[in-house]
């Protein structure tokens, strides 16, 4: 009896020890598929905060919490099975379809180039909304749209940095990922669009080196939020022209993924300090002219053709 127990108790143990094994290699994973994703959930947190920009303070917070809601379903209830199926079952088509997220990207950032420079906006319809209620539906709906690309990349990434695990260990890795992500992306935009309430908030206080701090953060938010609108168009041209070259180096064209590897060595050669980081502005710089030229067709085929009519 007490031998029967005693292995029943060592046959726990070592289910226990398995599990947390299993545990930690499912955190392990998701750090690395999150660290890996970086790049584009930063291009996220600077796309985000344009959606909120000159509508209602006192709807900023519920905005983003509805954008971060579709967010959540776009990355959990879509993305993360139709990842899990193309994987098991269409893993070429898994490509294709990132190029596809990819060529809209570069649309999107280019069109908005284009017009910051000509001032023609295409989307007039903006305008004619007067309805608070359904301006900031359409808001929220362009920032769920552009969001869904941006976590299409963010779960393939996350997919791609998961090879030889079992599909439920994938699956709770993308979740975990998705979750984090969206989590830490939407929390840092919702302290960014109030910076200016807690700026008016510590310039009402008594010290004076407070007041000062209040009104400088006050201050700065037009221009951090024009930065950021900035930041997040480039964003986009640059994902999306990374996204084409690294398909088109898969598909078997690899040569301006070649080329511009060999532009970013011979940079970093060139460069004494900070060598590792020109080498990856060369590389940036790169895809963003890629994602110039094709969002550039993009416009010309969806703008410029049809007004010859």
């Amino acid at each position: 009896m007490a031998g029967g127990l005693v292995a029943l108790l060592d046959d726990v143990a070592a289910i226990a020890k398995l599990a947390a094994a299993s545990l930690d290699d499912v955190a392990g994973a998701a750090g690395r598929a999150g660290t890996k994703a970086a790049g584009v959930v930063i291009d996220d947190t600077a796309v985000t905060p344009r959606y909120v920009t000159g509508l209602s303070p006192d709807r900023e917070l519920p905005i983003i919490a509805k954008i971060a809601v579709g967010s959540l379903r776009n990355k959990l209830l879509f993305l993360l099975p139709a990842a899990l199926a193309l994987s098991a079952w269409l893993p070429w088509a898994i490509t294709p379809l990132l190029m596809i997220g990819g060529a809209y990207l570069c649309f999107e950032g280019t069109e908005k180039v284009i017009e910051a420079i000509t001032g023609v906006h295409h989307a007039e319809e903006v305008v004619e909304i007067t309805d608070p209620k359904a301006l900031e539906d359409r808001q929220v709906g362009g920032a769920v749209r552009t969001d869904f690309i941006l976590s299409a990349e963010i779960m393939a990434i996350a997919l791609a940095q998961l090879p030889g695990m079992s599909i439920l260990s994938q699956a709770i890795v993308l979740a975990l990922v998705g979750i984090a992500i969206t989590v830490g992306v939407y929390g840092v935009v919702a302290l960014i669009v109030k910076m200016d309430d807690v700026g008016l908030h510590l310039a009402q206080r008594k010290a004076h080196a407070v007041r000062a701090a209040g009104r400088g953060l006050v201050a700065a938010m037009p221009v951090l939020l024009r930065a950021l609108a900035g930041i997040g168009t480039a964003a986009m041209i640059w994902v999306g022209g990374g996204i084409l070259v690294h398909g088109l180096e898969v598909l078997g064209w690899g040569a301006i993924a070649h080329w511009l590897h060999g532009a970013a060595k011979a940079v970093e050669h060139v460069v004494p300090i900070g060598g590792a980081i020109a080498a990856w502005v060369t590389t940036a710089l790169g895809s963003a002219i890629v994602g110039l030229i094709v969002g550039g067709a993009i416009v010309a085929l969806l703008h410029l053709v049809p007004r010859k009519h």
